[in-house]
């Protein structure tokens, strides 16, 4: 297989893999993150966070698990002042943060041939450098989901009659989204896709059902028809992607987080398909506009700031772009 595209972002510089012909004349970070909201703990049980204490502006957010509880700095007085020092308790897949292959384990009915069995499956600390840094294919279905959100006055609604994502919509990423950037798919690269939808992190809280980020599951992203040509496109090629980037609530749509019943059958088919290929996710992004205009303009690589713990199945993570504008030499 090609040699992955390798990223090192230092304190003030970064090198970015370019041809020979591209000249470098300006280098530019993004950053790519939500701010995680803390509150303190409840008072009858630590674990849990106590809404009414938020931690400074924090507002809930859509996740899987309860809100990130920050207890109380710990205070280490020297002569000359104090440190400060909290303890954070927080799930791993709450706000922006990645997901790698051990997330998800595969009933033997959904594994497909030759993909990696479920005690193979790699944990965070197995992740490399190279899994966490690539080159951006970018993927823009931002305008088409801006004109669904025009018929309802720039705002989702659950009622799919009145703002559409579902699969069957244009206002989502498709098979023909993938097609238009079959040639840029290499080993390493991660496929990004800019939904115009992380202005609405935070709109609706932990209510699922509620009009906003997660919009009662009425929410763009990569539809099943996309992840099999992107699958297609992997074994065509015999490469396999980093991984793929949304700002939405998963890389699933939310037709396809849903599945086919309230049961959750045949749901979630970026997981199902995508770690047992050794593929990682990355959730909740922010600027994503940001990223897609400099990648019209250059070339722009992602780096994953993830955390190392033992036998993790992702985690918050500080995920940057990092790109250059270039001028053919």
């Amino acid at each position: 297989m090609p040699n992955r595209t390798l990223v090192l972002a230092l304190s003030t510089a970064a090198v970015l893999a370019v041809t020979t012909s591209v000249v470098a004349s300006e280098l530019k970070f993004l950053d790519l993150t939500q701010p995680i909201p803390t509150f303190e703990p409840l008072k009858d049980d630590p674990t849990k966070p106590d809404l009414s204490k938020p931690i400074g502006d924090s507002k809930p957010v859509a996740g899987f698990y309860p809100q990130a509880v920050l207890y109380p700095a710990h205070v280490w007085p020297t002569n000359e002042g104090h440190f400060d020092s909290a303890a954070l308790l927080i799930q791993e897949h709450n706000g922006t943060s990645f997901n790698s292959p051990n997330h998800y384990i595969n009933s033997p009915e959904s594994l497909d041939k030759g993909s990696v069995p479920n005690k193979k499956r790699r944990a965070t600390e197995d992740l490399t450098i190279s899994d966490l840094t690539g080159k951006v294919v970018m993927i823009d279905v931002s305008d088409r989901v801006e004109n669904e959100l025009a018929k309802n006055g720039g705002r989702p609604s659950t009622d799919k009659s009145i703002t559409n994502f579902s699969d069957t919509s244009q206002a989502t990423v498709r098979a023909t989204d993938i097609d238009a950037v079959a040639e840029q798919i290499e080993e390493g690269v991660w496929v990004v896709a800019n939904l115009g939808w992380s202005r609405f992190y935070g709109l609706g809280g932990e209510d699922w059902d509620a009009e906003g980020y997660v919009n009662g599951l009425n929410h763009p992203g990569f539809t099943e028809e996309a992840l099999d040509r992107l699958i297609e496109i992997m074994d065509e090629k015999g490469v396999r992607i980093s991984g793929i980037a949304a700002d939405s609530l998963s890389g699933d749509s939310g037709d396809g987080v849903r599945g086919s019943s309230d049961d959750w059958s045949h749901s979630w088919p970026a997981h199902v398909k995508l770690y047992q290929r050794d593929v990682l996710i990355v959730e909740n992004l922010a600027n994503v506009d940001q990223l897609a205009a400099a990648s019209a303009k250059g070339e722009c690589s992602l780096v994953v700031g993830a955390l190392k713990h033992i036998g993790g199945t992702g985690g918050p993570a500080r995920v940057v772009g990092v790109c250059t504008e270039h001028n053919d030499g």
